[in-house]
């Protein structure tokens, strides 16, 4: 049997945050609070990061991976654009990553703030589509589990 060209994944995660939904929303809706947590960090450089942060508008960011690292001097962009956005209750959007010139993976995701006694309970969805060369549903599952403990620091 051939091997399949596309692996499909969907997985969920669910973390608790000590802050009003308001605050969480502004989090992953605000420029520089979303580069700090989600687009910095160490291993790589940040080139470029932009955001229209509306229904229709787009997200772009692009990384050099440092020395050092697997991919060294290796180019890796987002592009991503938002489909829905509820405010305080929920972000819908759909994003391809590219590593040097390939198309790696496309992924609809959302992220659902539910209020809490305690703050908000964020459920992110993943459905994804992996293409060859790409870094499989168990890597992208560990990068947005690191991604969403990161975000606990700019709350």
């Amino acid at each position: 049997m051939p091997e399949r060209s596309v692996i499909h994944s969907t997985f969920v995660l669910e973390r608790d945050y000590p802050a009003s939904p308001e605050r969480v929303f502004t989090a992953l809706s605000d420029p520089a609070k979303k580069r700090r947590w989600f687009a910095e960090g160490e291993g790589f450089e940040v080139v470029s990061f932009t955001m229209d942060f509306r229904v229709g508008g787009s997200e772009q960011a692009e990384y050099r991976f440092k020395p050092g690292t697997p991919f060294p001097g290796a180019g890796m962009a987002n592009h991503t654009t938002y489909l829905d956005i509820v405010a305080n209750e929920r972000i819908v959007l759909a994003y391809t990553m590219i590593m040097g010139e390939q198309r790696i993976s496309s992924s609809l995701a959302t992220f659902e703030l539910l209020p809490t006694e305690a703050g908000t309970r964020l459920a992110f969805t993943e459905q994804a589509a992996f293409f060859a060369g790409a870094d499989g549903p168990e890597m992208r599952q560990a990068g947005w589990t690191s991604l969403l403990d990161r975000l606990v620091a700019e709350l």
